[in-house]
């Protein structure tokens, strides 16, 4: 397999990697950039191209690159005033006891 072939690669992979390509893409990467860039997270998730075989059960992987969401989070709340998060609070807690008491009649 010559460098940058990826008929190695299942389905899935490739789907993954343009679909990380195009959320680079939305933030104003390269496209070149960004299709580097996702097939090296695919790369690491999967540790590289591999056709399924035998009964179709793949490796279980541990998904690393998955594992940053939460790390960068918390901005949204953190530019809100307190006012406006306990409103919001506020908001939910009562959406979720109406909910209760609604599936609760059933």
């Amino acid at each position: 397999m010559s460098r940058g072939d990826k008929s190695k690669y299942t389905d899935k992979q490739i789907r993954k990697a343009e679909h990380i390509a195009d959320s680079y893409v939305d933030r104003g990467v390269p496209e070149k950039e960004a299709e580097s860039r996702a097939w090296a997270t695919v790369n690491k998730d999967d540790g590289g191209g591999k056709k399924a075989g035998g009964s179709g059960r793949g490796r279980e992987t541990g998904h690393p690159a998955a594992h940053k969401g939460g790390a960068t989070g918390g901005k949204a709340s953190a530019s809100r005033t307190a006012a406006e998060r306990s409103a919001s609070a506020k908001k939910g807690a009562e959406t979720r006891k109406r909910n209760a008491a609604a599936h609760a009649a059933h």
